[in-house]
């Protein structure tokens, strides 16, 4: 067997000095992960929260959203994102580019969030793609590379270019579409919470991967990140219920749910750079400004009850991506930014470097308008070629009516 080995390595490339197999082993852990929270995490999520009649639409939408980026990022992508500067706000970007990393899974998400949880069903799965790419050509690679590198901003996993950007897209997306039936909105509860639970816990292991996978490596930062996320998310899940408990007498699981991804998007921006204790303070506020602005503000808002916001992606991920990304600012540890970070001299507020907050919220707000504006646009350019919204009469059948199927077909 040793003679066997020996004589398979003498065939294989030589491994360049600067590749660590640990690290890269450790890469394509993280990269699984991430790809099994959309394939079959975010599928099965989607299917099981919402109506029957539309649960068949909701997991396509996820499943074609998830390969629109993938072939998006391989193409021109990722070297808008990191390739060398052609323009103030793009990279140089030869197709194909065959150097999928793994921000590309992070990607994925972004694109499956953006367009699997937010798009009504007007736009079908050809148009959707297309969309999908337009969005993310025209959204994230600014802000991947113009914002957060020169400027020594914060978002160590993705919190505003994922989260923050798909909740305010989402939520644009949700206005020009318009709501659903009136009948619809008025009763709206999963159509199997068991399979939504087994989607929401594929979604939170994975984050181990989209969290530990940011720094390219099997260090000190990726063991961070995963123990961050992970108590974050406990503490969120714990505060949202207790939450429900104490305003609405009983838990919910629909609210544990949105406290996991609450405490999720809301540490992603600050997993690696900020010690355990602050973990639990993302958390502990993740888990009640979201509700509050879901459950309290949102019935005070008429703004926020014209949009309807299907599955409350604005509070559990604009909300959590801009809390995350303003907390990382206050709570950003020295040590652990000078592990990861190219911008020397970088901490939060709270250890005295105050300029780093104001660094997080101006590029919070950019990103708002940013997406604000190009999903609008993006949107409105399609509906010149389609409806963004099916016919009334079809929005009640559902399913049937957009794939000749339902969920549990009988007969």
């Amino acid at each position: 067997m040793d003679n066997l080995a020996g004589a398979y390595e003498e065939r294989l490339p030589a491994v360049p000095a600067w590749l660590n197999k640990g690290d890269n082993a450790w890469q394509m852990t993280a990269a699984t992960l991430v790809g099994l929270q959309s394939m079959p995490g975010l599928v099965i999520l989607y299917a099981s929260i919402v109506k029957k009649k539309w649960a068949v639409n909701s997991a396509f939408m996820a499943l074609y959203a998830f390969a629109a980026v993938l072939i998006c990022w391989v193409l021109l992508c990722y070297r808008l994102a990191f390739g060398d500067e052609l323009l103030p706000f793009w990279g140089e970007a030869p197709c194909p580019s065959p150097k999928i990393y793994f921000c590309s899974d992070h990607n994925d998400i972004a694109g499956g969030l953006g367009l699997g949880e937010d798009e009504h069903q007007g736009v079908d799965g050809v148009c959707a793609s297309l969309a999908d790419f337009l969005l993310y050509c025209g959204r994230l690679q600014p802000m991947g590379r113009w914002v957060f590198v020169p400027l020594g901003v914060i978002d160590y996993s993705g919190g505003y270019v994922i989260h923050l950007a798909s909740g305010i897209s989402g939520f644009t997306a949700a206005y020009w579409v318009g709501p659903r039936l009136k009948t619809d909105r008025e009763r709206y509860v999963p159509n199997n919470i068991l399979l939504m639970l087994a989607g929401a816990g594929l979604l939170w292991m994975g984050w181990s991967g989209f969290n530990g996978g940011a720094p390219y490596a099997a260090n000190i930062t990726s063991s961070i990140a995963v123990l961050n996320t992970n108590i974050s998310a406990a503490t969120s899940l714990l505060v949202w219920t207790s939450l429900d408990v104490f305003y609405f007498g009983k838990p919910s699981v629909i609210g544990a749910v949105q406290g996991m991804i609450t405490g999720l998007a809301c540490i992603t921006p600050g997993a690696g750079v900020v010690q355990s204790w602050a973990a639990i303070i993302y958390g502990l506020l993740s888990g009640s400004i979201p509700w509050y602005a879901m459950m309290i503000l949102h019935k005070k808002s008429t703004l926020l009850q014209k949009v309807d916001d299907t599955l409350a992606v604005f509070y559990t991920h604009a909300v959590a991506g801009i809390l995350g990304g303003l907390l990382t600012g206050l709570l950003a540890e020295p040590t652990l930014c000078r592990m990861i970070l190219p911008v020397t001299n970088t901490k939060g507020a709270f250890y005295g470097g105050g300029i780093l907050f104001v660094k997080q919220l101006v590029a919070a707000l950019f990103i708002i308008g940013w997406n604000f504006t190009s999903t609008t646009l993006i949107l409105l350019i399609i509906r010149l070629l389609i409806p963004l919204r099916m016919p009334e009469e079809q929005l009640m059948i559902g399913d049937d009516a957009v794939h000749g199927g339902s969920l549990c077909p009988l007969g």
